[in-house]
């Protein structure tokens, strides 16, 4: 985001989250995040905020998750290769977590990129 004082509001939001995900405050502190973004004129993260809070609100939770690919290995692989190669999904409070820190920094090309996937992915979920 663009204005430190957006930024102390992620940063606060993260705090909480390490505290646990209470979803009615969050939901509070998204929509208002949603706001700094509007101001910011970014509609990319306008969009993400309100699409995070109505996740939120409808699932109580913010699971979003990498569909799993089915990784064929060798017959010799060693049997934790299989747990190297799918990562198991992050808890509610490390997935929103994920998404602050690429949203504190999407002035970089490559967060925008994971941004815009996220959107896309929250926009499938709740359409």
């Amino acid at each position: 985001m663009i204005r430190e004082e957006s930024n102390k509001k992620i940063d606060k939001v993260i705090k909480d989250l390490a505290k646990g995900f209470d979803g009615e405050k969050l939901v509070k502190s998204l929509m208002d995040l949603r706001e700094d973004a509007l101001k910011d004129e970014d509609p990319l993260l306008a969009k993400t905020f309100r699409l995070s809070s109505e996740y939120i609100t409808e699932e109580g939770c913010f699971d979003h998750t990498v569909e799993k690919i089915e990784i064929e290995l060798p017959e010799d692989a060693p049997e934790d290769a299989e747990d190297e190669e799918l990562k198991e999904p992050g808890t509610d409070a490390e997935n929103l977590t994920y998404l602050l820190e690429l949203i504190k920094r999407s002035e970089n090309k490559f967060n925008r990129e994971e941004i815009k996937e996220m959107r896309t992915w929250l926009k499938r979920k709740l359409y």
